[in-house]
């Protein structure tokens, strides 16, 4: 599979992978994906979810098998189809389709983000949709599918309270995050650890029109003082949001700290060469606010 994409800079473009369950078209980031295979018989797992199909071992590393038709209520799938294969948040997981149609290059800006209908705030399972003459695409949420049959994948918070007791925190923090869930549970998990003075925002292109605005009124340090990002966002993603802030020379001295299920050695020489200060993985939301204060507080 071709991903040269990856070795772009701030392009604010993806690589979606459309894929068919029961005549429908979905799509995934190809970032996530390791390979796609034909199905493979699987061990099942006593107990276990009922999305999980069991685990198989190409090539000795043992992977979970996910039935993505039985995850988003559609039935079970029978054995054949393909296994697209993934990788994000340090997790091998095969995800169980029917077929693939083929890879569209896109913008973020050409990405819909779902109306309430179809995902309603933190339950919902698309991240965005992908308008074509013929036919809609909706990009699903893995990282939520698979902390919903798996919370402990999901963002450590319990992390925070291994910090100890923590004091109020006035230095002001931009965060761009598209998932309402994560997007809470961050704040939540910095409000924890002291940092009070926080300007949410849902992608990248919100948090950099705050970034002008705060430009445009002299009040940059005060507002914004370090900057935490998501890469995976509509209308602007986190790489590109890097690029810009890291090319101005007003706000190139902004700490940013890239935190994305997206975090591994292809993404991060990416993240490197645009400037981010650090890129962490998200199930580590203890060690995001141990490296936010390194960089905002020093020796303070």
């Amino acid at each position: 599979m071709d991903t040269k994409i990856l070795l772009e800079n701030g392009t604010n473009e993806l690589e979606v992978l459309e894929f068919k369950l029961d005549g429908n078209a979905y799509g995934i980031n190809v970032a996530k994906i390791k390979e796609i295979i034909n199905y493979q018989t699987v061990t099942p797992v006593p107990n276990a979810h009922p999305s999980v199909e069991g685990i198989f071992m190409p090539r000795d590393t043992m992977i979970t098998a996910i039935d993505l038709k039985n995850c988003l209520q559609r039935g079970v799938s029978e054995p054949g189809g393909l296994f697209i294969v993934t990788n994000f948040n340090k997790l091998d997981i095969a995800f169980h389709v029917d077929s693939v149609v083929g890879i569209h290059r896109v913008s973020w800006r050409e990405i819909i983000k779902p109306g309430t209908t179809i995902s309603t705030s933190e339950d919902g399972v698309s991240t965005g949709i992908i308008k074509f003459d013929d036919r809609l695409i909706i990009i699903l949420d893995f990282e939520k599918i698979v902390t919903d049959i798996n919370p402990e994948t999901g963002l450590k918070v319990a992390e925070i309270d291994e910090l100890g007791e923590r004091h109020r925190i006035d230095v002001p923090i931009l965060i761009a995050e598209d998932s309402p869930l994560l997007n809470k549970l961050i704040v939540d998990s910095l409000h924890k650890a002291g940092y009070v003075n926080l300007i949410r925002t849902e992608n990248g292109q919100q948090a950099y029109d705050v970034i002008q605005e705060c430009k445009k009124e002299g009040t940059l340090k005060e507002h914004i003082q370090c900057i935490i990002t998501d890469i995976e966002m509509p209308l602007m993603d986190g790489h590109r949001l890097t690029k810009l802030v890291k090319s101005d020379d007003e706000t190139k001295d902004i700490p940013i700290v890239i935190f994305s299920s997206l975090v591994n050695e292809d993404m991060k020489r990416k993240g490197e060469a645009l400037g981010a200060n650090a890129q962490l993985s998200k199930p580590e939301i203890g060690n995001l606010v141990r490296v936010v204060d390194d960089l905002v507080l020093g020796d303070k």
